[in-house]
C-alpha cells in the first residue's frame, strides 16, 4: 500500500448525504431500520469487489493482494474521491448482488422476440438496472404480417406495453424502472416516434431519443429529401423533406425537452467492438451498448484534486488577501486515483451477478468500464476558472484527456495481469496492436446521489444553484453552499441579507454587492448559454470512449431555432448525442405550426394550453397525502403529479355523503381543475391561506384556521418546502415522489437535490 495513503476510519459526510444513506442504501432489517452505518457500507463494498483478486491469484499471495487491494478500495472511496455508481454500492456483497447501471436489451421483429425481451426488461428491472432499446429493426404500422396476414401495429404500440410493463415493476421495487427508446431517423415511423410523449397517458417511463445518421445530416444541410426505408426488406417508403423532418424533431425538443438525438453513426465510428453494431444507449445515453451488453459505473471527484496553499505551502483560504495563494491540481494523487478506480470496475465485472446469461457473456466479452468524473463546477470555482470559458475548456480537455490517457494505461496493465477482453479479436484495439483489459474505460454519467455522498456538484454539470430557501418549521432560511458563505465573510462583502438574497435568486451573477471575480466564477447553469453548455460536452467528449450525461440548458423564452442552433453545433462539434431542456416547457407548451427551417428567419407558433398538453390522465400518478387537524376533525390532502409538475388534488374530510365531506371534495375538484390548466401550488396557496371559519385547531402561529387554510398549509409543506416557487432561474418540474421537493433536470435526467431521488434508475 502507497506510504502517502491516508489510513481512514471514517467518512465526512453531510446531514443530506447521510439521510440518503439511510434511506437507499444502508442494509435494513424486515422493520425498514438500517443496520449498518455508512463505514459499514463501504466496508462491505470493498471487501465484495476486492475479492475478485482471489479469482486471478490463488493462495497466499492472492490473499495479500485481497487484503491490498480490500484497504485501498475502502481508502479510496472513505476519501471521497471516487465513488462507484449506486447499484454497488447498494448491493456489492448483499444477497442481489446485481452491480450494474446499464444495459441495453434488443428487439427482434417478431412477436416471440419482442415478448422475449418485455420478460428480460422486467426481469432487469426486478434487479434495479435500466434498460436502453432500439425499436428501428419493427417493420412499421400497418405493414403486412404474412403469418397472419394482418398488419403491424409498429414500433409506438409496443413501446407502450414495454412502458406498462415499467408501471408494474416499479410498484415493488426500491428503484423505478428506467428506459431509453431510441428509433432511427430513417424508420417509416419516425414521426409518429417523435410526437409520441406529447400526450402523456403514455411512455411516460421512457427518455427518447432519434438516432441520427450522417446521410440525414447532409440532407439537412443541403435542403434534400430523405428516404424512409422500411428495416423489413430495406426498400424506400417515402420520402421526406430532410429539413421538415429536422424541424419537426427540434419541435418537440422545444415543446418538453423530448426527443434528444443520438449521432448513430459517430458512435458506431467509435464502437471499438464493430463486430457488435451499437444501436442504443442506456437511459441517459452516456453508455453506448450493443444488444445483452451491459456497463458498470463509477466517477472521480475532482474538486479533491485541487490543493490550495499559501507561499509558505501551508493550507490557505481561496479570499484575495495579504498571503500569496497558490491553486493546484494534484495530478499525482489523480493518476494514482484513476488506477485504482479501473481495477475496481474491472473487479466489479468478475463480482456481479449478471440478470441474463446472454448479458454475462456479452459483458465479459467486452469488459466496459465507465470511469466518469464529478465535482467539476467545484473544482473550476477553486481554480478561479469561469465555466463559460475558453479557459474552463481548456481545462475540461485537460483534465479529461490526463483521466482517459490514464485509464487506458491502467487497462493494459491489468491486460498484462490478467489478459485482454475475451472479444479482443476482430476489436479496433487488435488492429492498432494496443492490447487492453476493457474495450471502453471511461464515459460520463448521471452522479445526482453518488455526487450528494461526495458531497460535491454533479457530474460535469455547472452548480445548480449557489443557495436555496429552506422551510424549517416556521420559517424560511437561507441555505448558501458554505464555500460561499466562507469566501463571503473572508473577502468583506457577506451579510445575512445578501445571504437571504442569494438564496432567493440561486445565483450571483446580477448581484452589485458581489464582486465581479466571484461573480463570473460562481455562476449557475442558468447563467450559461446555451452554446457554452454544448461547448463544454464537446470538450469532454474530446477524450471520452462512450457518451456523455449532461443537459443543455435553455431559457424560457429560448425559440424552436434556439434548439435547432444548438443541435446542430453538437453535430458540428463532435458530440454524440444532445438533450435540451427549456426552462418551464414542462409548464408551457409552445407548438410550431409554421414552416420553420434552418433558412426560415420567421416563425410561427401556437401556443397550447397545459390543458390540452394534458389530454388524458396517465395511469399512474405519484404524490403523497398529508394529515391535517382541523376543527372539524382530521383533513386528508392528497396531492399528485405528472410530467408537467402538480396535477390533481383530493381533500377528504368527515364521511362520505356529509356536508363537509361534499364541500372537501368540491375544494379538491376545483384545486384539480386549476393545477390542470397551470395554476401553480404558491397561487393556490396564496388563495387558500388564511381563510378562517371560526372554528381554529391549534393556537398562535400554527393554528389551522379552517378547512381552506389547512389545505394550503399541506400543499406549501410539500411543494415550497425549499422556497422552489421563489427560485426564477431555477426550473422546478414537478415534486419528488419521495421526498415531495422540488425536481429539476440536470445531467440528462430528472433528479431530486434534496433526497438523491433519480427517474433514471
Amino acid at each position: 500500500m502507497d506510504s502517502d495513503l491516508e489510513r481512514l476510519t471514517d467518512i465526512e459526510l453531510t446531514e443530506n448525504a447521510l439521510a440518503v444513506l439511510k434511506k437507499r442504501y444502508l442494509k435494513k432489517n424486515e422493520r425498514g431500520e438500517a443496520i449498518e452505518e455508512p463505514i459499514d457500507m463501504f466496508r462491505r463494498v470493498a471487501a465484495n469487489i476486492a475479492e475478485a483478486e482471489l479469482k486471478f491469484t490463488e493462495g497466499e499471495k492472492g490473499r495479500a493482494l485481497y487484503e491490498e487491494w480490500r484497504e485501498r478500495f475502502l481508502q479510496l472511496m472513505l476519501s471521497r474521491k471516487f465513488m462507484p455508481n449506486s447499484p454497488t454500492l447498494m448491493n456489492a456483497g448483499r444477497e442481489l448482488q446485481q452491480l450494474s447501471a446499464c444495459f441495453v436489451l434488443p428487439v427482434p421483429d417478431s412477436i416471440d422476440g419482442i415478448y422475449e425481451t418485455l420478460k428480460h426488461q422486467a426481469m432487469i428491472h426486478k434487479s434495479g438496472g435500466g434498460t436502453g432499446f432500439s425499436f428501428s429493426r419493427l417493420r412499421p404500422k400497418n405493414d403486412i404480417v404474412k403469418s397472419t396476414m394482418g398488419v403491424s401495429s409498429g414500433p409506438v404500440s409496443f413501446m407502450a406495453i414495454y412502458d406498462a410493463s415499467t408501471d408494474k415493476i416499479k410498484q415493488g421495487g426500491t428503484r423505478r424502472g428506467a428506459n431509453m427508446g431510441i428509433l432511427r431517423v430513417d424508420h417509416p415511423d419516425i414521426e409518429e416516434f417523435i410526437t409520441c410523449k406529447r400526450d402523456n397517458d403514455q411512455i411516460n417511463n421512457f427518455n427518447i431519443s432519434v438516432a441520427i445518421t450522417d446521410a440525414f445530416m447532409q440532407a439537412v444541410e443541403r435542403d434534400e429529401d430523405f428516404g424512409l426505408v422500411n428495416p423489413r426488406n430495406g426498400e424506400v417508403v417515402r420520402k421526406v423533406r430532410a429539413r421538415e423532418l429536422f424541424r419537426k424533431i427540434v419541435e418537440g425538443a422545444h415543446l418538453n425537452g423530448e426527443p434528444g438525438v443520438v449521432f448513430i453513426d459517430r458512435i458506431n465510428a467509435d464502437n471499438p467492438t464493430p463486430q457488435f453494431e451499437i444501436e442504443s444507449t442506456n437511459p441517459c445515453s452516456e453508455a453506448h451498448l450493443p444488444p445483452y451488453d451491459s456497463c458498470n459505473l463509477g466517477s472521480i471527484n475532482l474538486e479533491r484534486f485541487v490543493k490550495v496553499e499559501g507561499s509558505g505551502g501551508e493550507r490557505a483560504s481561496l479570499a484575495d488577501g495579504n498571503t500569496e495563494v497558490s491553486t493546484y491540481v494534484d495530478w499525482d494523487d489523480l493518476r494514482k486515483t484513476v488506477h485504482t478506480a479501473v481495477r475496481f470496475l474491472d473487479n466489479v465485472i468478475e463480482q456481479n451477478n449478471y440478470p441474463l446469461p446472454q448479458i454475462e457473456e456479452m459483458s465479459k466479452g467486452n469488459r466496459r468500464i465507465g470511469l466518469g468524473v464529478m465535482g467539476f463546477a467545484d473544482a473550476l470555482i477553486e481554480l478561479g476558472i469561469p465555466y463559460d470559458s475558453e479557459e474552463g475548456l481548456d481545462f475540461a480537455r485537460r483534465v479529461m484527456k490526463f483521466i482517459d490517457d490514464e485509464a487506458w494505461e491502467a487497462s493494459r496493465a491489468l491486460a498484462r495481469e490478467r489478459g485482454v477482453f475475451a472479444n479482443y479479436e476482430g476489436s479496433r484495439h487488435e488492429a492498432r496492436g494496443d492490447r487492453v483489459r476493457n474495450a471502453t474505460v471511461t464515459t460520463i454519467a448521471p452522479t445526482g446521489t453518488i455526487s450528494m455522498i461526495a458531497g460535491c456538484s454533479g457530474g460535469i454539470e455547472p452548480l445548480y444553484a449557489i443557495a436555496f430557501m429552506r422551510r424549517q418549521a416556521d420559517m424560511e432560511m437561507p441555505d448558501v453552499n458554505p464555500q460561499f458563505v466562507r469566501l463571503a465573510r473572508e473577502r468583506g462583502f457577506y451579510s445575512e441579507e445578501l445571504m437571504r438574497r442569494v438564496a432567493q435568486e440561486g445565483s450571483v451573477r446580477h448581484l452589485e454587492e458581489v464582486p465581479e471575480d466571484v461573480r463570473r466564477v460562481w455562476v449557475t447553469a442558468h447563467d450559461i448559454s446555451p452554446e457554452w453548455h454544448v461547448r463544454m460536452q464537446a470538450a469532454f467528449q474530446e477524450h471520452t470512449s462512450m457518451g456523455i450525461s449532461k443537459t443543455i440548458n435553455l431559457p424560457n423564452e429560448a425559440t424552436p431555432k434556439d434548439v435547432e442552433d444548438a443541435y446542430l453545433l453538437a453535430y458540428r462539434t463532435g458530440c454524440k448525442g444532445i438533450a435540451v431542456y427549456r426552462d418551464g416547457s414542462r409548464e408551457e407548451q409552445v407548438l410550431s405550426t409554421g414552416k420553420t427551417t434552418s433558412s426560415s428567419p420567421k416563425e410561427e407558433v401556437r401556443r397550447v394550453s397545459l390543458a390540452e398538453a394534458r389530454n388524458g390522465r396517465p395511469r399512474t400518478l405519484s404524490g403523497v397525502t398529508k394529515k391535517i387537524q382541523t376543527g372539524h376533525g382530521p383533513l386528508y390532502v392528497t396531492m399528485n403529479d405528472d410530467e408537467f409538475g402538480p396535477r390533481e388534488c383530493f381533500v377528504v374530510l368527515g364521511k362520505a355523503g356529509g356536508t363537509a365531506s361534499a364541500f372537501s371534495d368540491a375544494l379538491g375538484r376545483m384545486i384539480s381543475l386549476a393545477e390542470k390548466h397551470g395554476a401553480t401550488p404558491a397561487e393556490i396557496v396564496h388563495q387558500l391561506r388564511g381563510i378562517q371559519d371560526g372554528h381554529p385547531a391549534g393556537i398562535g402561529p400554527n393554528a389551522v384556521l379552517s378547512v381552506p387554510d389547512g389545505v394550503a398549509r399541506a400543499m406549501a409543506e410539500h411543494y415550497l418546502v425549499e422556497g422552489a416557487e421563489k427560485r426564477e432561474n431555477l426550473p422546478i418540474i414537478g415534486a419528488c415522489p419521495e421526498c415531495g421537493s422540488g425536481l429539476t433536470r440536470q445531467e440528462g435526467c430528472v433528479v431530486c437535490h434534496s433526497c438523491g431521488y433519480s427517474k433514471c434508475g
